[in-house]
């Protein structure tokens, strides 16, 4: 397997999973994907059809990362993917299956069901990836005798499943940017209560997409990469959203009987890394019909896929939302996807992200681009806080089941989009007491809580609020990274 950038650069080169694990950006400032995507056979399909999630995973991520001996990546998935780490909260003997299906009920004709993404130990869908990413990480660091310093951008959930993951690993710090107060109480709390040595926590004063900036800005200062030893766990490390394409595939199993079923799924969507693995593991194969893209009221990518323009907002136009994960209006998980979109074009490609970043944003009805959207089955819709607020009301009363605010805007948005005979599968993202204040209003009642987590945000907490400004955050990772 070859990975190649998004924006050309290095195409004559070989780079194998293992030379990008540890990288993020490519030096063209571009993202990497595989030189083409493998197959998978029927006979795969059906093989893989009755293996355990840890199993399963093994099985995916040998088909991106051949370099890493069969034995020990399989060791790794297998110590990443336990019900011990994915403690089951609301179904005890199912821990087990890692990510369990929950058929909500029959609507319009067809299924609605979640798909459990977030019983890992920071209750996020991206504990999914990033436990596997820390044990990637500290399996490679160790092999070449080396040292990382992880920058990272969270709204959210990716901080502290970042945190959470790599707390304690050898040879690993966390530098991690979030928004000053832009996250829930309970999200701070996990991040900011950490007290683990190797765990850095900088509060930007402005929004995600500003946080997102520097470490974007960090990743091309090249010479102080280098230097500093600069990784990334955000989406754009290909590591992670390789990670999550196999529960896209847990997902389909779970739904279906036969693998000549297809499926739809809904996913809440910011950032675009997670509905971007569903894209490849469509591209791959799975029977998948449409992939859902479920935003809130910063809508980016919803007007994207209604209109084929892609206009990314400022600070001034981002809204601070009650799904505040999605607060993000510079998807950079997009890239990805257009890359495919064109053709895989790099010279296009980097001429429309310049254009990002000098005119705000591109429009590819003119071109004639947009049409090929529908070949690969995305539609979107977004939702508003009285939709949400209406969605988790409505979930609760119906079906006895209580969801965060960033899983009812995909159940709203995969309600306008439902097929008869074709189940569709919402991507839950979190439990609901990271979000406390919403699920009162919705429902006058607590959300349960588990009880590591009775007491968080009494706990101390330590932080420092940094300007949004790369080279003070280059200054901070430099002064204490200093052996």
């Amino acid at each position: 397997m070859n990975y190649v950038s998004t924006r050309g650069a290095g195409a004559d080169e070989h780079h194998s999973f293992s030379d990008i694990l540890l990288g993020g950006l490519a030096r063209d400032g571009g993202l990497y994907l595989p030189a083409e995507y493998p197959q998978i056979s029927t006979e795969e399909l059906a093989r893989w059809r009755g293996l355990s999630y840890a199993d399963l995973a093994f099985e995916i991520l040998s088909k991106f990362a051949g370099d890493i001996p069969a034995e020990d990546l399989r060791d790794i998935t297998r110590r990443t993917y336990t019900g011990e780490t994915y403690r089951n909260v609301r179904h005890g003997e199912d821990a087990s299956k890692i990510t369990p299906l929950t058929t909500l009920g029959v609507e319009n004709g067809t299924t609605l069901s979640l798909l459990e993404l977030s019983n890992g130990p920071t209750l996020a869908f991206k504990d999914m990836a990033m436990q596997l990413l820390g044990n990637l990480f500290e399996y490679a660091l160790a092999k070449a005798g080396q040292e990382l310093n992880i920058l990272g951008a969270t709204s959210g959930d990716t901080g502290s499943a970042a945190e959470y993951a790599m707390r304690g690993k050898k040879g690993v710090r966390v530098f991690m940017l979030s928004p000053h107060k832009k996250m829930s109480a309970f999200q701070t709390a996990q991040m900011f209560s950490l007290q683990d040595p190797n765990i850095f926590n900088l509060a930007v004063e402005g929004v995600f997409d500003d946080c997102q900036d520097i470490v974007k800005a960090v990743s091309n200062d090249h010479a102080f990469k280098a230097q500093q030893k600069i990784g990334t766990v955000n989406s754009i490390n290909w590591a992670r959203v390789v990670a999550q394409v196999v529960y896209y595939f847990a997902g389909y199993f779970a739904a279906t009987k036969s693998n000549d079923e297809r499926v739809s799924f809904t996913v809440p969507s910011g950032n675009f890394g997670n509905v971007c693995a569903g894209h490849i593991a469509r591209m791959m194969g799975l029977p998948i019909e449409k992939l859902v893209v479920a935003t809130n009221e910063n809508d980016v990518l919803d007007e994207f896929f209604r209109t084929g323009i892609y206009r990314v907002r400022g600070s001034a136009e981002t809204y601070h939302t009650t799904s505040p994960s999605m607060d993000i209006s510079k998807a950079s998980n997009f890239e990805r996807f257009v890359y495919d979109l064109l053709g895989r074009d790099p010279a296009r490609v980097t001429q429309l992200f310049r254009d990002v970043e000098e005119k705000g944003g591109f429009d590819l009805v003119a071109s004639g681009d947009f049409v090929r959207v529908k070949q690969f089955g995305f539609v979107s819709g977004r939702s508003s806080h009285d939709d949400r607020i209406a969605t988790i009301r409505d979930i609760y009363s119906r079906y006895k089941t209580m969801i965060d605010t960033h899983t009812a805007d995909g159940v709203k948005v995969a309600r306008e989009h439902l097929q008869p005979g074709v189940p569709m599968i919402v991507l839950e993202t979190a439990q609901p007491v990271k979000f406390g204040e919403t699920i009162r209003e919705a429902l006058d009642r607590e959300p349960e809580r588990p009880a590591a987590f009775e007491g968080l945000e009494a706990l101390p907490q330590r932080f420092e609020v940094v300007p949004a400004d790369a080279q003070r955050v280059k200054d901070y990772i430099a002064a204490h990274t200093a052996h």
